[in-house]
Formats: C-alpha cells, structure tokens, sequence
C-alpha cells in the first residue's frame, strides 16, 4: 500500500504574518458574533459593537487574504490558454506580459477607488465603535498597491507565470 505524501515549501514570512492576521480577524469575529448570538437569545439583549467590529474585520481579513494569495499563484488563472502557448516562448513571454499589465491595470483601478473612499472616510466615523470609517477601504489601497508591486517586480525580473498550482483545470 502506497500513500501519497505532498511536500510543501516552507512558509515565507509574509506567508506566516498574513496566516496569522487573518486567523486573529477570524477569531475575533467568532467570539464577538458567538457572544452576541449567546447574549440575544439568551438574555434579550447584544453587543452593538459586534456587528461593526465583525464587518470591519472581515473586510481586512478579506485584502489580507487576497494579497497573501497572489504570490502564492492562487488567484483565479485561465490556465488552459496560458498552457496551450507553452511551447511557443514568445508567445508565452507576450502573454505573460499582458497578464501582468493587466493585474497592473485592475490594481490601479481598484487604488484609485479605494484612496477616493479613504479620502472621503477621513472626516466620517462609524455609529458604534467610533472608528474612522477611512478604514473600511483602507485594506482595499493596500491590497491594490501591494499586489501591484508584486506584479510590477514579477515584470521587471521577467518571472515567468506559475501554470504549476494544484487547482484543476477544467
């Protein structure tokens, strides 16, 4: 009997720093909403601040998770197309290159909006907790910048696209 064993690379330190932000957002989330569901049903009444703690950690835990998972190759990929010019270097290294402008596009697009909406999240605050609500769109600015860098690098080291993820192709 044979067992398959898949080895993993170990973690990079933004690999285990961004594992570590998004569990604490999650656990937090957990034992706020746990305590509020616990405090309503059982004693008629809640923690407003749970609602607002909770969707402004799932917002950042949502960014952080999104930029951990572009180096690591595990964003939506059309690989069935990349793969099929594999043998043509050129084509390949142009496709490569659209790709990345892309990313580079979409990054700037979505940090134009993000910094538009921190702009106006300034002078505004949330109801509850009292937080600026500039850190709503904040992960989203910082997501947008820090996945462009990575691609902008990816452009000028001229890395070659990863078709060698685990996920499916269809």
């Amino acid at each position: 009997m044979t067992t398959d064993t898949v080895t993993e690379a170990p973690k990079s330190r933004f690999q285990r720093i961004s594992n570590a932000l998004m569990a604490s957002c999650l656990g937090v989330m957990a034992v706020a909403v746990f305590i509020n569901v616990v405090l309503r049903y059982g004693f008629g009444s809640g923690v407003a601040a749970s609602e607002e703690l909770s969707r402004l950690l799932f917002v950042w835990m949502v960014f952080i998770g999104a930029t951990a998972a572009y180096p690591a190759g595990e964003h939506m990929a059309f690989t069935s197309l990349v793969g099929a010019l594999q043998k043509k270097p050129r084509a390949m290294l142009a496709m490569t290159l659209l790709i990345r402008a892309l990313v580079l596009l979409g990054c700037a697009l979505l940090g134009w909006g993000a910094w538009q909406q921190v702009v106006v999240g300034l002078d505004s605050y949330s109801v509850v907790l009292g937080y600026p609500t500039a850190l709503l769109p904040l992960p989203a600015f910082l997501c947008a910048a820090a996945i462009g860098l990575m691609a902008l690098f990816e452009i000028i080291k001229r890395t070659p696209l990863d078709l060698g993820h685990g996920a499916e192709v269809e």
